[in-house]
């Protein structure tokens, strides 16, 4: 495989990875809109309640997505197809035991998420009319997940990208539908989630039966339930709920710990943030390709193409970072006046910049090795790794807030992704090709 071709292979792997997580906050957008239009802010903040307890739900559920892409990977790579069928439905049946589980404790569950967020009587109430009708799109949710991982471990970004794109569609047309024509309201909104979640997958399946139809034969029930498979599949996956875990206790902390501050720190880094988002969509979309081609090569034993793609993934990684930086040093402001016109929030994100600006270089890295190592499913390196980035994470925080307050939260969410890089390096012997490919 030549240079060009190995670029063409990211490019043709990330891109479409990036159009489908561009598309995610598409549908945010419009679901606040109609939540504005049917209940003013009283529904916005309901809404806002309710997709943050989903968030966190999923978030921590999308270590089925990265453990299926990369043990694909590797029986993608290696020609097993036998194998890269009974992934699917290890995957399948994992995530559907999940949502099994919610559906049964979905009322203390989603009790408990309601009292954790602290909201007023006003909002919890509309909140929950919200959280208990989108519970039931839970099942389709992460059996997406599930089929999103092996798509990606199957070398193909262009059906989830499609599948992303008509479940946009379908959501903001049946949440107006909804909302406004059967006078729904803010529960007609998670209805239109529930149908565009069930939609989604009956087209993933249909789009699976027409290009891989094939495998149906591969499918053994008997042989995908075996132990060593499956203690090997859980075990992966148990590794990335942790590392998943802790990720999202740190930047469910960082939105927390900045209430502390005030309304407008508080606003504020909510809007900084949304720049660290922007810049999370490109990466993840070369993490994507990460975990697939890594995963691949892993399987076919060819050290020689892994080392070639670990350098040229490294280069993209860094262009990706220097060229995020130059957007928000020179458009920083543009940007969030998309988000807000309070000049006060403006002029405070004025003085915080410097940080969103740091972060790229510091996630860039970090980013990248984090897919490599997925699909090399060297997932007890991301579990400890992350884990060690946590506690230096809190430590440095609470060590610097009586000095720098606000400026400590943002020193320790930078340390937390700079040890993650080189904890990630170094825990690889410096990316060594041997320790990576070794069993």
């Amino acid at each position: 495989m030549k240079t060009s071709e190995i670029n063409r292979a990211i490019l043709r792997l990330s891109i479409p990875n990036m159009i489908s997580n561009m598309v995610i906050p598409l549908l945010g957008m419009v679901d606040t809109a109609i939540a504005g239009r049917i209940g003013g802010d009283l529904n916005i903040a309901a809404l806002s309640v309710g997709t943050t307890i989903f968030n966190f739900i999923y978030w921590n559920c999308s270590f089925l997505r990265m453990g299926t892409s990369g043990i694909t990977a590797q029986a993608y790579g290696a020609g097993r197809k036998k194998e890269c069928a009974n992934t699917l439905v290890r995957s399948v049946w994992l995530a559907l035991a999940i949502a099994f589980l919610l559906l049964i404790f979905q009322e203390p569950v989603g009790r408990f998420s309601l009292y954790v967020m602290q909201g007023s009587d006003q909002v919890r109430t509309p909140a929950a009319e919200y959280l208990f009708a989108r519970i039931w799109a839970v099942p389709a949710s992460i059996t997406l997940f599930a089929i999103q991982g092996w798509f990606i471990g199957m070398q193909d970004a262009k059906t989830p990208m499609m599948i992303a794109i008509m479940a946009v569609i379908i959501n903001a047309v049946f949440s107006l539908y909804f909302a406004f024509c059967l006078d729904m309201g803010i529960a007609g909104i998670a209805w239109g989630s529930v149908v565009a979640q069930y939609s989604s997958l009956l087209i993933t399946c249909i789009l699976w039966f027409a290009k891989y139809r094939e495998y149906l034969g591969y499918f053994d029930i008997k042989e995908s339930f075996s132990l060593q498979p499956v203690i090997r599949f859980l075990h992966i996956n148990k590794d990335i709920f942790i590392r998943s875990a802790c990720v999202v206790v740190v930047y469910t902390f960082f939105t927390a710990a900045s209430a502390r501050f005030g309304d407008t720190i508080l606003a504020t880094n909510a809007l900084l943030m949304q720049l660290f988002t922007l810049f999370s969509y490109m990466s993840d979309g070369f993490a994507y390709a990460a975990e697939s081609l890594s995963g691949r090569f892993v399987g076919e034993r060819n050290g020689r193409l892994l080392k070639r793609f670990i350098n040229k993934l490294l280069f993209w990684a860094i262009v990706t970072a220097l060229l995020s930086v130059l957007i928000y040093l020179f458009s920083w402001r543009e940007i969030l006046l998309i988000f807000s016109p309070s000049e006060e929030i403006l002029d405070s994100a004025g003085k915080f910049i410097g940080w969103i600006i740091a972060v790229p270089l510091a996630g860039c890295i970090p980013f990248m090795i984090d897919g490599i190592m997925i699909g090399a499913t060297k997932t007890k390196l991301l579990r400890n790794t992350v884990f060690i980035s946590t506690i230096l994470f809190f430590t440095s925080f609470y060590a610097l807030l009586p000095l720098l307050g606000n400026t400590a939260l943002w020193t320790a969410f930078l340390i937390f992704l700079l040890s993650r890089g080189l904890l990630l390096y170094f825990g690889s012997g410096r990316l060594n090709i041997k320790k990576i490919m070794d069993a």
